[in-house]
């Protein structure tokens, strides 16, 4: 891996990571694209670097986590059962899961349910005047939706927010309670990754992770401010379509063994 190529993957991180796209999906597919080899650092770089996309909501909600504590609560709720799950099924998802096929078949299925989605909750309002009021029933469930997410292309992002408007929040909300619970999960899981990961890296990798923190946690914050406005405007359907045409697009790659 170039130091380029780590730098537009990183890209791709910060752009997609929440963005009901999937952004492991989203890095798995620019990887094949550019002929990197699917070893162990490049999934350790593409899990590592999230760590930069987090810091970025750590940074733009810093008010949100300092100010009110009774939210803290309700992600660990939401948390809990996807650190279950993630615990038992973390080899299982880093060997077998990774691989273009399953993501191109993630990104269709996911498209078609976010456009389904969208006009089912459209105008929905919400059973809560602030995200903070959600019962800790509703943020298990929502918990819940976010395991399905461990399969790459389905986005971590996307699991979350449809679970959060069958939960009783309105889009904006979903989306919010999405971004505040990637900190737990996403720390997590990379810091795992990184345990079960012998740290033998070369410098040259040490340097791309570098690259990869830095730019992810750039566009990342970008990505973030504009989302939250299209949502609120146009809601998930974009979001569906794009999912379906990127999804046939790297399978028809595949199938012509492009990548």
């Amino acid at each position: 891996m170039t130091i380029l190529e780590a730098i537009i993957i990183a890209i791709v991180e910060g752009l997609t990571e929440f963005l009901p796209v999937s952004s492991t999906g989203h890095m798995i597919l620019t990887s094949a694209a550019f002929g990197l080899e699917n070893d162990s650092f490049v999934k350790t770089f593409e899990i590592s670097i999230q760590l930069g996309a987090i810091l970025a909501i750590v940074m733009i909600y810093a008010k949100r986590f300092i100010r009110n504590f009774k939210m803290y609560r309700k992600i660990l709720v939401a948390f809990v059962p996807t650190a279950v799950v993630g615990l038992f099924a973390y080899k299982f998802i880093k060997d077998v899961l990774f691989n273009s096929v399953i993501v191109s078949v993630s990104l269709i299925v996911g498209g078609i349910i976010l456009i389904l989605i969208d006009r089912r909750v459209n105008g929905q309002v919400s059973k809560y005047s602030e995200v903070e009021d959600i019962s800790e029933r509703n943020a298990f469930f929502i918990g819940l939706a976010q395991c399905v997410s461990m399969i790459p292309g389905v986005s971590r992002a996307g699991a979350t927010i449809v679970g959060g408007v069958f939960n009783g929040l309105n889009k904006k909300q979903a989306t919010e309670f999405s971004f505040l619970l990637a900190v737990p999960t996403m720390f997590a899981a990379a810091g795992y990754d990184i345990y079960k990961t012998p740290f033998n890296f070369s410098h040259h990798e040490l340097v791309l992770l570098f690259w990869g923190l830095i730019v992810a946690f750039i566009s990342a914050w970008g990505a973030v401010k504009v989302f939250l406005l299209i949502i609120e405007k146009y809601g998930f359907v974009h979001f569906g379509w794009y999912r379906i045409a990127i999804g046939v697009l790297f399978l028809s790659l595949w199938h012509f063994g492009i990548i």
